[in-house]
């Protein structure tokens, strides 16, 4: 049976309001680098996907010295692509549903936009600390 060709890119970002933009940028140059042209409905998708992620990890998982970790991985056979962040922070409780929010308040929207974005999406712990929130993306033809 041949093997799927998979492509990945992993990379470290600092957990702080700067690093989940250069997470986005990193994600968007690289699907660019990947036939995906940064205004293409696939790019955008992954930047908002990628940012409310990592802003997320800088919020809710930031452990003070410790980065959060961006990890993209594309199966074109498939046509899907995989965004997982991971944080340090392994007290706080994992999310498992989009929250419901009320339409006047400032937050708790951005796992609803990960939710209608999303092929799925969930989250787990990470070994030796921490978690991993993820979410599958479906490529376009």
């Amino acid at each position: 049976m041949p093997q799927r060709e998979l492509r990945s890119l992993t990379v470290q970002c600092p957990s702080t309001p700067r690093g989940a933009q250069l997470a986005r940028r990193h994600a968007v140059r690289w699907m660019g680098e990947r036939g995906h042209p940064s205004a293409s409905d696939v790019s955008c998708a992954v930047a908002l996907v990628v940012g409310e992620l990592a802003a997320n990890a800088v919020q809710h998982g930031r452990i003070p010295g410790r980065d959060f970790g961006l990890r993209l991985v594309l199966d074109p056979a498939a046509g899907m692509l995989r965004v997982e962040v991971a944080d340090a922070a392994s007290t706080k409780r994992l999310p498992t549903a989009a929250p419901s929010s009320c339409p006047e308040g400032e937050s708790g929207r951005g796992l609803l936009l990960v939710d209608a974005l999303a092929v799925r999406w969930g989250s787990a712990p990470r070994s030796p600390v921490g978690k991993t929130v993820w979410a599958e993306l479906r490529l376009e033809s």
